[in-house]
């Protein structure tokens, strides 16, 4: 359809609106309904936007809508309805085609679009317009809550987007040809709002309490309002100029009469006494032609300097990824009276709206009320209102909502967003370039405003600016800002007026920073340290001897030392031993510990006053227990004391891992992962902070931006010169900037005509010049290295002399260990081991070399490409994307197995990529397959389920489930020890996993280990855990359980107790594997499912075996002994079974199962006393009694039992057989349904055998 020829149904739709007779317009009688048929062709048109293009090359604005709604306002329906139309017609043409189009049709049709909304703007500038828009607005925000209704808010939004629309639309300069101090059509615009009230509108909508929900349309409609307008030429519109302006004005144009009274001096030079056509050729020595020979010039040698090999060459044309960014349009100045209205309305608003509207606008953005990239508004009416208040005498309260630590926070965060979507999305960095440079003016008009407020008069607003600095000095993100804006600028996405902003800001920051550092001695702010693995070639650090000689040896000079000192301390020594961290998240009872160890360290160091005030001030801190001795000791004790604490062997904890700083700027292998952040505090020093610039990442852009220093403002120039000069003359760090082209820009300042309007750069630039001929003079090679941008460590080699070879570098590789390597590397390349490096460090001649040595020597003999190939691979992290093919195997498998009682086991065996439980169970989650993870759980048995209730369970059955293993899954315990990457994920399953063994009551296979092995194991984990410090957790579910075995004996009833950890220290507890690994254990319950949070004491456990439990995590001061330690001596158990009657032999080693045999004989032996009491005077049973009503069990196939105690005591060897089939048939009887029928006459004959065998002995 042809764009220039409008359709046939629009042009009757039009048609049928009215007619524009003179001033008057007369509408037809369907002309409501004419108007809503434009919107619903509107809503249909196609992606040229052809209904739009045909309806502005129709003028339907201009001739109709625009005078019905003047004329014809009081038609409710109609004016609403017409308002809807402009709306619509009035959207920015980007919102129209999303994008400005690439293809010339597209673009064609976009900068069609544009045109008509120009001329719709035009159309808008009248004041009968706004007039009528005023009116109706007015009237209905007269209309309170109760009386205003929907229809009346969807017209007060639709005027505020219609007057925001008509403000957006660009200008187009080449059709307006307007000057400074002329009216634009956005000059008139503006003039058109002030004169019909809408100003005064928009300000009561900004400061109004009830009508809060219109205020991004408001700060949006302001900010376009003032587009085009600097706060620098409001504040000074209408009033007369100043001493300082008339003086920097006069500065400016002396600099240019010298610059042209140098240019035409020279002129005059180089004009020749010779006609032109003597001008003569010369030779130029030395600079050599395209043939051998020197070059012939054939021009006036009063031009040679600007010769070049390059003249007459076709200019080289830079890609468009290189090229430099493009500035934002300039401003223009508006017509006085327009300006003089601006700078009232900025006035009212900064007095009445600007601290109430602020804060609306941010209380949506950090609820996300509002749309995307309404930041930038804000962002923009931060640093323009509170740079006009500071030009137009400064008031702290106008702007108090915005200068705050908050306001820092929430640009500095919004500055890193863009900076991370610059790098990521490619396509619009420009734009995201442009919302980074408005967050950067932002943060610099917050410093000045901040700066502004130490010059206060008022003590109030000069200790609230106090207060700021501290916060902005004190956090490392606010210090470390700058750094990184200036380390990552890249002039083909960031344009110059940003890097301009940008080192204005810091040069602002660093003269608030010294000023501050300057009236304070000490100023402590904020360190982050990074904590990394240590790569496991590291060298360790030389171990103290201790051997008994050396101990005496040391002992007797300390000894010595702490006589003659005659055991009084120096106050320096007293003020700077702190044994006692308060901040630290290191329990009470291991800081306790870390203290005697620090103190046995200084012993071992030979600093005998250092021990012995580290002992007493851990005396004052942990007085109870007199671990460090009493209150009142004696000299003589504290030195036994110290002599004890020497000859200990303390538990040490493991070597703390190197930490390394944030600003070390070292290269690290690829293996060396972050862990954790460590946050803590140093002294500050302004000149280390100052070193943090010497660089030659952010030098360069400095000199980059003094390449333009013609174009530069003084400030700007001094701004650069300022840093500049820290570095050379502050620093003493002047090579830094020996590099040619600096030297080429510092002889353009030179040889500039208008040099004198520059002497600070003037200056500095010879002083650095003249320093490089001093250095060049003693070190020969001074000037090749012009040629390279220089760090720290090549600046200190060329001034203070370069080291000789081999000092200070890594240690070498002979040639035999680089073939030895190279044969290793040969031989084991195609083993496919997971990590190559690890299997070569062993089998090298030499043992100390380290990882990191063996990666870069790979590298270095071209072995490998890079380190990442040699980088370690984590447990459960080789397979991360599933493939179509390994989807439809877990499929398949699933469909196999779902109806097995071990769905997931049965995957995981048969799977061909393995992988760990968690990424299995989150696939068949994201595939559909099952809809919550409990499907996949383990099916339990009914038999199972009734034993795991625990009811009727003996104390040995109890003892025995402390320590049940988990050997037949190996799945979970794979899950459990795998990799850091997927703890979290290991855990959860682990957790899942428990929460069904709870609700099904399933139990595994009873291990054959006695409950005094079982307890010995107990006593090791709680051992362990105490050794991790964390004896107050074990002392406080100690507590629990008593305290829970107290109650269920006092009331009689027993249901589930959560464990619920009050403390930090408890709460890190319960997030620890090992502490969980014992809560298992101990037979507690995890949550069993997403409504629980706790882990819980189930009801079934009993009093006594709640006691028994309690009993096992008493401290134990020394670790366990080994089996073999044990085997040899009499345990508790053996000490009971003597006190009984029952003779053991000490020579004899006892097995497991014999001791578990007499455990339970000594149990049931309990039992008699207290419920049969009355049995001891029946007769025995002879000794060839079998016990036949056993066989009826299942396990009779293994045997007959064999009930003669002294068979269990005595015959070791003849019956180990039987002693074990006795075990097992208790133990399976136990598991069986029908278990209670078959197990208690089995009881009752073998305590009956137990009287008649101390009857015999008697």
């Amino acid at each position: 359809m042809d764009l220039l020829r409008m359709n046939c149904e629009l042009l009757a739709t039009c048609s049928a609106l009215g007619y524009l007779e003179g001033d008057t317009y007369h509408k037809e009688a369907d002309c409501l309904e004419s108007v809503k048929d434009l919107i619903r062709y509107l809503r249909h048109e196609d992606d040229t936007r052809d209904v739009r293009q045909q309806l502005g090359a129709g003028q339907i604005v201009q001739n109709d809508l625009l005078p019905i709604i003047i004329q014809h306002g009081q038609d409710k329906a109609l004016f609403d309805t017409c308002i809807r139309l402009m709306v619509n017609l009035t959207q920015p043409a980007m919102l129209c085609f999303g994008k400005v189009p690439d293809d010339p049709v597209f673009r064609h049709h976009f900068l069609q679009v544009t045109s008509h909304l120009q001329a719709y703007k035009e159309a808008f500038a009248s004041e009968r317009v706004f007039g009528i828009l005023s009116e109706i607005l007015y009237n209905l925000l007269q209309l309170d809550w109760e009386q205003r209704q929907e229809e009346d808010n969807l017209l007060i939004e639709r005027i505020l987007l219609l007057v925001r629309n008509v403000l957006h639309v660009p200008a187009d300069p080449c059709e307006e040809k307007k000057v400074d101090d002329d009216a634009s059509v956005h000059d008139r615009l503006l003039w058109a709002i002030h004169m019909s009230g809408f100003d005064d509108l928009v300000k009561f909508l900004a400061s109004a309490q009830s009508e809060q929900q219109w205020s991004m349309h408001v700060l949006e409609i302001i900010s376009l309002m003032f587009r085009d307008q600097t706060p620098e030429a409001l504040v000074s519109a209408g009033q007369a100029r100043s001493a300082e302006e008339k003086q920097r004005d006069s500065q400016e144009l002396e600099a240019l009469r010298q610059k042209e009274h140098a240019e035409k001096r020279s002129r005059t030079l180089q004009r020749g006494t010779r006609h032109s056509r003597f001008g003569g050729s010369y030779v130029v020595q030395g600079l050599k032609s395209i043939a051998d020979k020197d070059v012939i010039y054939h021009r006036n040698i009063h031009h040679f300097k600007n010769y070049t090999h390059d003249t007459g060459k076709a200019v080289r044309r830079v890609p468009k990824r290189n090229r430099q960014a493009q500035e934002c349009k300039d401003k223009r100045r508006s017509a006085l009276n327009v300006r003089l209205f601006l700078r009232e309305f900025c006035v009212d608003f900064l007095e009445n709206c600007y601290n109430h509207l602020m804060y609306l606008v941010k209380e949506n953005l950090i609820r996300e009320q509002s749309q995307q990239h309404d930041e930038t508004y804000y962002l923009w009416a931060l640093s323009f209102f509170m740079a006009f208040n500071r030009g137009n005498g400064f008031r702290a309260d106008f702007v108090s909502e915005t200068v705050s630590i908050r306001a820092f926070h929430f640009i500095e965060r919004n500055i890193t967003n863009y900076y991370e979507m610059i790098l990521t999305d490619r396509k619009e960095a420009t734009s995201w370039s442009r919302r980074m440079h408005l967050a950067l003016k932002a943060y610099q008009e917050l410093l000045l405003t901040v700066n502004e407020m130490d010059r206060s008069q008022d003590e109030s607003i000069r200790q609230s600016s106090n207060v700021i600095k501290s916060n902005i000095f004190y956090l490392m993100e606010y210090r470390e800002i700058f750094l990184t804006l200036l380390r990552k600028y890249d002039e083909t996405r960031q344009p110059q007026s940003y890097l301009k902003d940008l080192v204005e800001s810091t040069h602002l920051y660093l003269r608030m920073l010294e000023r501050f550092c300057k009236g304070r001695s000490n100023l402590m702010v904020q360190k982050k340290k990074v904590r990394r693995k240590q790569s496991r070639g590291g060298k360790k650090p030389p171990a103290v001897e201790t051997s008994p000689e050396a101990l005496e040896e040391t002992w007797k000079i300390v000894e010595e030392d702490l006589k003659a000192i005659g055991f009084q301390l120096s106050e320096s020594i007293t003020e700077s031993i702190v044994p006692f961290d308060a901040t630290s998240e290191t329990p009470l009872e291991e800081q306790r510990t870390e203290a005697v160890v620090r103190v046995q360290d200084a012993l071992l160091a030979r600093l005998g006053p250092e021990a012995l005030g580290l002992l007493r001030a851990a005396r004052e801190v942990w007085p109870e227990g007199d671990v460090f001795g009493s209150a009142d000791v004696e000299p003589d004790e504290e030195l036994e004391l110290l002599k004890q604490i020497l000859h200990a062997d303390l538990p040490r904890s493991s070597a703390p891992e190197p930490v390394v700083e944030e600003e070390d700027d070292a290269a690290e292998l690829e293996e060396e992962e972050l862990e954790t952040i460590q946050v803590s505090e140093k002294e500050f020093n302004f000149l280390d902070f100052i070193k943090r610039f010497a660089s030659p990442g952010i030098v360069r852009p400095y000199l980059l931006l003094l390449k333009s220093y013609s174009k530069n403002t003084p400030h700007t120039n001094h701004c650069i010169a300022r840093l500049l000069h820290r570095l050379a003359v502050d620093l003493k760090m002047d090579a830094l900037l020996f590099q040619l082209s600096v030297f080429n820009l510092f002889n353009k300042i030179l040889s500039d005509p208008a040099a004198a309007a520059y002497k600070e750069l003037v200056t500095f630039a010879k002083f650095v010049v003249s320093r490089f001929f001093s250095v060049a003079a003693q070190n020969n090679k001074a000037y090749v290295e012009l040629l390279f941008w220089k760090n720290v460590g090549a600046v200190r080699e060329m001034t203070e002399g370069y080291s000789r070879d081999g000092e200070g570098k890594k240690p070498t590789w002979t040639e035999e260990e680089e073939e030895e390597l190279r044969k290793l590397y040969e031989e084991h390349r195609h083993s496919e081991v997971p990590d190559i490096v690890e299997t070569l460090l062993p089998l090298l001649s030499n043992s100390t070399r380290t990882r990191r040595q063996v990666v870069t020597q790979l590298v270095h003999m071209g072995l490998v490409d890079n380190a990442k190939e040699l980088k370690k691979q984590k447990i459960g992290t080789r397979i991360v994307l599933w493939t179509e093919e390994q989807e439809q195997e877990l499929q398949m498998l699933y469909e196999e197995y779902k109806d097995s009682d071990d769905v997931l086991g049965n995957i995981l065996k048969k799977l061909t990529a393995k992988r760990s439980r968690a990424r299995v169970v989150d696939k068949l989650l994201s595939l559909g397959l099952v809809s919550e993870r409990r499907e996949l759980y383990k099916k339990r048995s009914r038999s199972a389920h009734r034993k795991s209730s625990g009811n009727g369970m003996t104390e040995e059955e109890f003892l025995e489930g402390l320590t049940q293993g988990f050997q037949d899954d190996p799945v979970d315990r794979d899950d459990e020890d795998g990799g850091e990457d997927e703890s979290d994920a290991s855990e959860e399953e682990d957790e899942e996993e428990e929460r069904e063994k709870s609700q099904s009551g399933g139990r595994r296979s009873q291990s054959l280990q006695s409950p005094v092995e079982k307890r010995a194991d107990v006593g090791t984990m709680v051992w362990a855990l105490q050794q991790e410090g964390m004896s107050g957790p074990l002392l406080w579910l100690q507590n629990c359980l008593n305290r829970t075995a107290d109650h269920r004996k006092e009331d009689g009833l027993s249901q589930a107790v959560p464990l619920v950890p009050l403390t930090e220290a408890n709460e890190e507890a319960m997030d620890n594997k090992s502490f969980r690994r014992l809560l298992r254990k101990l037979g507690m319950r995890a949550p069993a499912n997403e409504q629980e949070s706790f882990w819980r004491i189930p009801a079934e456990i009993s009093v006594s075996q709640l006691r028994s439990a309690a009993g096992a995590l008493s401290p134990r001061e020394e670790e366990p002994k080994g089996e073999e330690e044990q085997n040899g001596l009499i345990t508790p158990t053996e000490e009971n079974l003597e006190k009984e009657g029952v003779v053991v032999e000490e020579e004899e080693e006892v097995s497991g199962e014999q001791r578990a045999q007499a455990l339970r004989a000594l149990l049931l032996t309990r039992k008699r006393k207290h419920h049969t009491s009355g049995q001891t005077g029946k007769s025995p049973v002879p000794e060839s009694t079998p016990v036949e009503d056993t066989e009826s069990t299942p396990e009779r196939s293994r045997g007959k039992i064999s009930t003669k105690r002294s068979r269990v005591l005595d015959d070791d060897e003849e019956n180990e057989d039987e002693s074990t089939n006795a075990m097992d048939v208790e133990t399976n009887g136990d598991a069986d349904s029908d278990g209670e029928d078959v197990s208690a006459p089995v009881k009752r004959r073998r305590k009956m055998v137990l009287i008649d065998e101390e009857e015999d002995e008697d």
